[in-house]
């Protein structure tokens, strides 16, 4: 357990604080409640996969951010989308033995405090691994400034996910993360 200013990051049942987390999720994301119905069994779904790891930022009781991830796998439904970008771009190695960050949000009130770099740099620590995958938003946003500073890099942009208007970048990091950065993600 790490301790921030008002902020303690812990592990956390992640099925079980699945409606708080996508409650963070949808003000961090900008998420209509719709969007959450239908995102809350994909969240169930993913707190069974093996190996899977959440984080909480807890302040006064509250659920104020959170992190999860886990081993990446090949036949996953994100994999299957990012396979034929990362294919294209000459980075097919990066979907094998690789921590998935799956989802990152802070309240917007707790960004930039620390709060989003150590719920990552915890996962990716306890990952067992050495590289880290994620997905953003394929903008210059807080979340991918973020990114960078801890050693992430584009492998693949402009990737499109059925369902969703916006693109995203594919962004992979060696482990461990690189030290010394405090601005938060609002979001993946």
């Amino acid at each position: 357990m790490k301790q921030l200013t008002e902020v303690t990051i812990e592990a956390i049942d992640l099925a079980a604080w699945a409606p708080a987390a996508l409650e963070v999720q949808a003000v961090a994301f900008g998420l209509g409640p719709a969007e959450v119905a239908i995102r809350l069994p994909l969240v169930g779904r993913h707190a069974l996969q093996p190996g899977v790891m959440a984080l909480g930022a807890m302040s006064a009781g509250r659920l104020v951010g959170f992190g999860y991830g886990m081993p990446n796998h090949r036949e996953h439904w994100w994999s299957t989308v990012i396979e034929p970008y990362l294919e294209a771009a000459g980075h097919g190695d990066w979907l094998d033995g690789v921590f998935a960050i799956t989802e990152l949000h802070v309240l917007p009130e707790f960004q930039g405090r620390g709060v989003g770099s150590t719920l990552i740099r915890t996962l990716c620590e306890r990952s067992g691994k050495d590289r880290s995958i994620l997905s953003a938003i394929d903008a210059e946003t807080p979340a991918r400034r973020l990114y960078r500073a801890l050693g992430y890099r584009d492998l693949a942009r402009a990737v499109r996910f059925p369902n969703t208007q916006r693109p995203y970048a594919v962004m992979g990091a060696p482990l461990p993360l690189r030290p010394g950065h405090s601005q938060d993600a609002n979001s993946r």
